[in-house]
């Protein structure tokens, strides 16, 4: 999914994500303003996953969302 539609869709996502990874914080998700590699690195420190781990953890949930 490109960066512009998942910025454009953000508002929507922000509660799918909490949903998703209930560990990060409402700021920390409103931080991220749908930034993949953001997101990733939150997933990545607060869950103890490696970068490639998060990555695709991240791109697969944007993934679903894709019109």
């Amino acid at each position: 999914m490109n960066k512009d539609i998942i910025e454009g869709q953000w508002k929507q996502l922000k509660g799918k994500v909490r949903e998703k990874w209930g560990d990060l914080t409402d700021d920390e998700v409103d931080m991220v303003k749908g930034d993949a590699q953001r997101l990733a690195g939150l997933v990545q420190e607060r869950y103890g996953r490696t970068r490639e781990q998060a990555e695709k953890e991240v791109n697969d949930f944007y993934d679903q969302y894709r019109e």
